[in-house]
């Protein structure tokens, strides 16, 4: 009996007794440490740095590489460098390193936190897309398809290749009835299309056009642009210089732009907090930023890391906006819907 007793006490009880006394044996060990507040400098001021990296990122000059826009380009995920951290500071058991991660998650969550959550809104009159669709797709009718399908009112490609102009003119007419190419450029739209044109932005080719589209709710100037590529070379850096010129020519454009409500709809290489496009975004706003769900990347399609294509809008409402299925393009298409 006496054996039994014992047996039966030292189960039901030894378990819970060990694991809350190497808690805290644990807590008192920490608590007891004279170099937990020594350990970890070199992890906290890796986190000083990436604070002052987000904070002052408009600093960071171009001069060398166009290093400013590169790292704006990529901004948020300068975020991915806190959980790394936390990780090591965890490891190292550094009090210090913990207490100096506040610092960029604070800083992060300033500038990138109001992504997180769903901004998108009922309502909506018209219906915008664009959409990179690649010179060298593989089955330029299944992405036009898949672009006649998403419901849009108006649809704007960038990266028309000549010899495929036909298909995709073929494959949208029956959704879209009015349209325009000019140069690699084009837009689709269900209402009526005038003054339409090509818009110069200083390339010697045409990639920007601009049209009066009369919507059921009035009149809007709908842009689309591709500006050029932008390439990262080891012996150049960021090199976005013919890019940058394009956007001011954009922005000049648009600022002269008569009627009040205007779209802007394409590949603009660059991202909203790229400092290169100021000429554009300073006037306009964006539909991801305003009314979207989460970041919105569109590029590349595999594994979308920025959002390069942008659907803006000036004198209209943002409602919704979100990233269309992939299609053979290397780009997500995008749309947004607006309230004019």
């Amino acid at each position: 009996m006496a054996q039994a007793y014992m047996t039966d006490t030292g189960n039901g009880s030894s378990g819970p007794e060990r694991s809350g006394s190497r808690l805290r044996r644990r807590l008192e060990s920490l608590r007891h440490d004279r170099g937990i507040w020594r350990r970890g400098i070199l992890l906290a001021l890796c986190a000083v740095l990436l604070t002052l990296l987000m904070v002052f990122h408009a600093e960071i000059p171009n001069t060398i590489g166009n290093l400013g826009s590169l790292t704006e380009t990529f901004l948020p995920w300068l975020g991915v460098g806190i959980p790394l951290l936390l990780i090591a500071a965890l490891l190292r058991r550094s009090a210090t390193a913990l207490v100096a991660l506040l610092l960029p998650a604070i800083v992060w969550l300033n500038l990138f936190g109001g992504l997180l959550t769903d901004k998108a809104g009922p309502g909506g009159n018209l219906t915008v897309a664009t959409h990179n669709v690649k010179a060298d797709n593989a089955d330029p009718a299944g992405t036009a398809r898949k672009l006649a399908d998403s419901g849009t009112d108006v649809v704007a490609l960038q990266e028309l290749k000549a010899s495929e102009v036909p298909t995709y003119e073929s494959t949208l007419s029956g959704t879209y009835k009015y349209h325009s190419v000019q140069g690699t450029v084009g837009l689709w739209s269900k209402y009526p299309m005038t003054d339409t044109g090509p818009v110069d932005i200083k390339m010697g080719w045409t990639r920007a056009m601009r049209s009066t589209v009369a919507t059921p709710a009035g009149d809007v100037a709908v842009y689309v642009a591709h500006l050029p590529s932008v390439r990262v070379k080891v012996n150049a850096g960021f090199t976005a210089g013919q890019r940058d010129d394009s956007a001011d020519a954009l922005g000049e454009a648009i600022a002269r732009e008569p009627l009040g409500k205007v779209a802007l709809l394409g590949d603009l290489n660059g991202t909203m907090n790229d400092r290169a496009l100021n000429a554009v975004t300073s006037q306009m706003r964006s539909t991801q930023g305003a009314a979207g769900d989460g970041f919105g990347f569109s590029w590349p399609a595999s594994f979308p890391m920025a959002r390069i294509d942008q659907i803006m809008v000036k004198g209209i409402n943002p409602v919704s906006s979100w990233a269309l299925p992939a299609t053979g393009s290397d780009h997500l298409p995008i749309a947004a819907r607006v309230e004019i």
